[in-house]
């Protein structure tokens, strides 16, 4: 006799057991962007660590405390810390911090509060971002003068702040006295200073200096300090280097559902990240991947590299239809699809094998015949929808 009850289907969040009960294969590895890469280690143990037991809440913990402390040994007496949750929170809460509701912020047209917050800043944020197009991603005292106008004119929104991203959206690097020229200028106009640092470390590694000597000591006001592109599983920190600028921060994290109820976890993490400078050593390795990566594939027939490699990040243009091919063995994103320039980033986990591997396929690509559009495939650990070209920091 059958059976009447059909065998139940599996489950697409089943866990797969042939992937060790993963629901991902953790042996694709890729060049998309250091969001994909795990959390380290060592994070991961700082989570467990900070876990059992009660603590206060909304940052009246231990962790908190000690990464107040520990932020001030890196920035100064003065700098203030605020754990959020995400980047463009960070970014948003920080800006705001500077600028009334008529107050406007002048930044690079490839800035990542322009191109990639959906608008955050201006439908949360309230301000208005004044675009400056720029080769490099980098901003100049002169590039600034832009837009940096018309103050005390009632019918333009008022340029208060300037944004800047220590590393560039572009994978360049502010020098220190780049930041003090920017900074100085900005201050002589009455306008207010905040450093998106999404990739502050990798910029740290790269210039071998203090952090807060591009920082705090070369006249930011207020700082986004990224964790999740360097091993967190997931939030970042505001700082505010000169309190006086950026009033009312510990309300608007609040206003702007930025206010973690179990901070010490957000803490914990950054504090594991601050530890013996994993933060740096992690972001070092990652800036080495990438001149590894560079080296392997400058000079190959058709590849030419865009932009100078000063962080985790490569920028090059390929030949006609070599992007989709190569990607269907590693993720990586289009950066400029009209002409050809994709985008490959390390991460604190990209190895020495996984560059060589990617190298000797973009060489294997190269020297096949192309293949009919029709054939290429999905982006390896990628939504397919996500193969568009697209800006993702």
């Amino acid at each position: 006799m059958t059976d009447p009850s059909p065998e139940p289907k599996r489950s697409r969040t089943t866990p797969d057991e042939t992937l060790g009960g993963r629901l991902h294969d953790a042996s694709v590895r890729g060049f998309a962007s250091d969001n994909c890469s795990g959390a380290h280690p060592q994070v991961l143990q700082a989570l467990i660590a900070a876990n059992g037991g009660h603590q206060a809440a909304y940052g009246g913990d231990d962790y908190t405390a000690r990464l107040q402390a520990e932020m001030r040994a890196r920035f100064g007496d003065r700098a203030e810390t605020y754990p959020v949750l995400n980047s463009t929170g960070a970014n948003v809460l920080a800006l705001q911090s500077l600028l009334p509701r008529w107050g406007a912020v002048v930044c690079a047209q490839t800035a990542h509060i322009n191109v990639d917050e959906n608008g955050a800043p201006e439908r949360v944020g309230g301000m208005k971002l004044l675009m400056v197009p720029t080769e490099d991603g980098k901003l100049t005292p002169e590039l600034i003068d832009r837009e940096a106008w018309g103050w005390g004119d009632e019918h333009r929104a008022q340029p208060l702040a300037v944004s800047i991203t220590q590393t560039t959206e572009l994978g360049t690097c502010y020098s220190v006295d780049e930041v003090r020229a920017i900074t100085a200028h900005a201050h002589s106009r009455g306008m207010r200073v905040h450093m998106d640092g999404a990739r502050l470390a990798n910029a740290a590694a790269t210039l071998d200096v203090p952090v807060r000597s591009f920082t705090s000591d070369a006249g930011v006001d207020v700082l986004s300090f990224g964790g999740t592109k360097n091993g967190l599983v997931f939030g970042e920190c505001v700082v505010a280097l000169d309190p006086d600028a950026a009033p009312g921060l510990v309300y608007l994290r609040k206003m702007n559902m930025q206010l973690a109820s179990k901070m010490r976890f957000v803490s914990a993490q950054f504090l594991a990240l601050l530890d013996d400078d994993l933060w740096l050593r992690s972001a070092a390795h990652a800036n080495a991947m990438a001149l590894r990566l560079r080296a392997a594939v400058e000079g190959l027939p058709g590849v030419a590299c865009t932009q100078d490699t000063q962080a985790n990040g490569v920028f090059a243009t390929l030949p006609a239809g070599i992007a989709d091919r190569l990607r269907t063995r590693f993720g990586f994103y289009d950066w400029d699809a009209s002409r050809g320039e994709v985008r490959w980033v390390c991460s604190f986990d990209t190895t020495e094998e996984d560059i060589d591997a990617f190298a000797d396929a973009l060489r294997a690509e190269l020297a096949a015949p192309a293949a009919p559009a029709s054939e290429s495939a999905p982006v390896p650990g990628l939504d397919p929808a996500e193969k568009e070209p697209r800006h993702d920091a």
